[in-house]
This record gives C-alpha cells, sequence and structure tokens, in this order.
C-alpha cells in the first residue's frame, strides 16, 4: 500500500519559492489501477517523481507497504526503488545503442542476479509483451509502440510490486495507446498496483480509480471513480 499524508514540496531559488505539493495526502491499496489526472502544472508529476522516491518531499509522511520512506537514507531509498517500483515513461528511456534484450537487462544488474536469473526475467517479461521474438532488434527498429512495450517489460522484469506510469501514450497514437493500455490492465490483473499520470480522458477512464489533482492537492470527491471531474481536465 502508498500512503501520503499532508505531503508538501516546495522548490526554492534564491528569489522564488515554488509550492508543487500542498497538504497532498492519498492512499493507493494493493492491486489497485489509479490514474493521476488533472491541469497542466497541477503537481501530477511531482507526486509521481516523490511515490518513485526520485525526489524527496519537504514536509508530510509517506510510507510504502507500511515503512516511512521519508525518514530512508538515500543508499535506502534506491534499494527500495529499484526492488519495488517499476517505471514507465513517455519518451520510452531506451538506449539506442543497446539491443532490446540488453536494454531490459540494464536495471536488473543493479539487483545482483545470476545470467541465468536475469535471461529467464528478460524473456519472460519480453513475451509478456508480445516481443520475444526482437531480443537483438535495436530500438530504432521498432515502432512507437514496441518501444513502450519494451520500457514496460524493462519495468516488468524486476518484478515491482508498484508500476508508475507518466503519460506512457504520449508518444503514441490511438490504436498503439490503446493496445498499451490493454498491457497495463493485464499487467493490473496479475497483482500489480498501477498509478498513471495522463491528459487523455479515454485512457484516465480505464482505470479504476482517478485521482484528480489541482493546485497541487487532490481535489474533493475526485477519488470515487475513473469518470468523476474528468470533463473538469477536459475544461481546464
Amino acid at each position: 500500500m502508498l500512503q501520503m499524508k499532508n505531503v508538501s514540496k516546495v522548490y526554492r531559488t534564491d528569489t522564488v519559492e515554488t509550492h508543487a505539493l500542498r497538504e497532498f495526502s492519498l492512499t493507493v491499496g494493493e492491486g489497485e489501477f489509479v490514474s493521476v489526472t488533472g491541469p497542466s502544472g497541477s503537481g501530477k508529476t511531482t507526486f509521481l517523481n516523490i511515490a518513485g522516491l526520485l525526489e524527496e518531499l519537504t514536509s508530510g509522511t509517506y510510507e510504502l507497504d507500511g515503512r516511512d520512506i521519508s525518514s530512508l537514507s538515500d543508499k535506502e531509498r534506491s534499494r527500495v526503488r529499484n526492488e519495488k517500483i517499476g517505471f514507465i515513461f513517455q519518451s520510452f528511456n531506451l538506449i539506442p545503442e543497446l539491443n532490446i534484450f540488453d536494454n531490459v537487462d540494464v536495471p536488473l544488474r543493479y539487483r545482483g542476479f545470476s545470467a541465468a536469473e536475469r535471461k529467464k526475467r528478460i524473456v519472460d517479461s519480453l513475451e509478456l509483451v508480445g516481443l520475444a521474438s526482437r531480443l537483438q532488434h535495436l530500438p530504432a527498429q521498432l515502432s512507437g509502440g514496441q518501444q513502450q512495450r519494451v520500457a514496460i517489460a524493462r519495468a516488468l522484469a524486476g518484478e515491482p510490486r508498484f508500476l508508475l506510469a507518466d503519460e506512457p501514450t504520449g508518444n503514441l497514437d490511438s490504436q498503439m495507446a490503446d493496445s498499451v493500455l490493454d498491457l497495463l490492465a493485464e499487467i493490473n490483473a496479475s497483482g500489480t498496483t498501477i498509478i498513471m499520470v495522463t491528459h487523455e480522458l479515454a485512457l484516465a477512464s480505464r482505470a479504476k480509480r482517478n485521482i484528480f489533482v489541482r493546485d497541487g492537492g487532490v481535489s474533493d470527491g475526485s477519488t470515487e471513480s475513473p469518470d468523476l471531474h474528468l470533463a473538469a481536465v477536459a475544461s481546464a
């Protein structure tokens, strides 16, 4: 379970103080598929970065599987992030010089798995996303949708408990986007908790619950169903 209570994030320079999150409170239970929507600049990506331990919060508490994350050292945070959290980004973030097998292998090497264990995880995850026949292909030899599937396979190979997706279909056409969302739904059905930031209303409605973020906080009543507040996103 992921639980944030009264989390604030403030970015400071010599002359400017920007409040990205304000008293942000949210609980995501095990096995949920949650979409996070809201206007540009509302704090969605900041929330996701804090949830993924890529940024530190300024105040408040954040517990992941019952453990207070805010008190961990950088080394401990890196270990938790590597073992429990998978990331999917809009830009795929594949290494162009490496083939698909090696791209999926990169984060596994930091976990200390044997070569045999890494190979099994890589092949299994690429089979799951339908790309087991493309192990030796470079990213440039794949379509955008296929590259995003490789990124999903890379995240899944580590068997994360939480999958965090930041605009995972932002660079895809509608058909490819639907295909990626179908895959995410399958992954969620197998038990993986998914939190997805998106501007696409049709994609947000595919989640089981929608969180609407405005001005750095969760909007009142925005966590009841995928359909609530989606019209507000369109008009923002």
